[in-house]
């Protein structure tokens, strides 16, 4: 039995690699395409700090990062995950939320309210096309000047993996797991498009928020697990605690 990562690459990988580590069976069906998008040179112009909800806003812009003015402005990240990837891509002043974009947009807050940034700043935010939360429109109604650069899209695939389909007919998926609502739709078309939607909503799906919880609710999946924070690990011992085979 398999547990079926459903999150797009390369993230898919490491995510196979610590279940792996844990003595469980994987089998991989990213059903989003990432695609990079330029950044507008301007961009790194006239702003105070950097705000980023997702990894791959960073992972797409990475080689114009290299000597760019943008990387030595502070930069608040959604989570650990994310701080790592502005890391890696540069930023030296990074600052985590360690959680969703509510935590971070209350971490903003509380950073005004110390004075380490001003309530008029403005903020750059480096997004995906699209957005399940209005965070820009939020810091403005609390005097931030938020513009939005979006850096990357994702595609959703037509078709699971052969391999996937054969598993899903011979039972042998134990578990999905969803990381994003977009990414919960893309599956759900997938399988349906594929004649094995009836196989996948039958199983237990293991997913990172409420709100990525609910687009499989709707579709009819009645074992449907959420993750206590939006983060991996959180998700890992939601699925530990569900599944027989459990996690080490």
């Amino acid at each position: 039995m398999a547990i079926l990562i459903t999150r797009p690459q390369p993230d898919a990988d490491a995510t196979a690699a610590r279940l792996r580590a844990r003595g469980l069976q994987v089998l991989l069906a990213p059903v989003l395409r990432f695609e990079a998008l330029a950044l507008p040179q301007e961009a790194e112009e006239d702003c105070d700090a950097v705000i980023v909800t997702s990894a791959n806003a960073l992972r797409a812009i990475k080689p114009q990062l290299v000597d760019s003015r943008l990387t030595r402005r502070p930069l608040f990240a959604v989570g650990g995950h994310t701080a790592e990837a502005a890391r890696e891509a540069g930023f030296t002043k990074v600052f985590s939320a360690e959680g969703d974009a509510v935590r971070l947009r209350d971490l903003l807050l509380a950073r005004v309210q110390a004075k380490a940034l001003k309530k008029s700043s403005v903020l750059l935010y480096l997004a995906g096309a699209d957005l399940s939360r209005d965070l820009a429109g939020e810091l403005g109604e609390r005097g931030f000047t938020v513009v939005t650069q979006t850096t990357y899209r994702m595609v959703p695939v037509a078709k699971l993996p052969r391999e996937t389909c054969e598993a899903f007919v011979a039972n042998a998926i134990e578990a999905v797991l969803h990381y994003s609502r977009r990414g919960a739709r893309a599956f759900l078309d997938a399988a349906r498009a594929e004649g094995v939607e009836i196989s996948a909503l039958a199983i237990p799906h293991g997913c990172i928020s409420e709100a990525v919880a609910a687009v499989l609710r709707e579709a009819g999946a009645t074992q449907v697990m959420v993750a206590a924070a939006p983060d991996e690990n959180a998700l890992f011992e939601t699925l530990r605690r569900a599944l027989r085979s459990g996690l080490a």
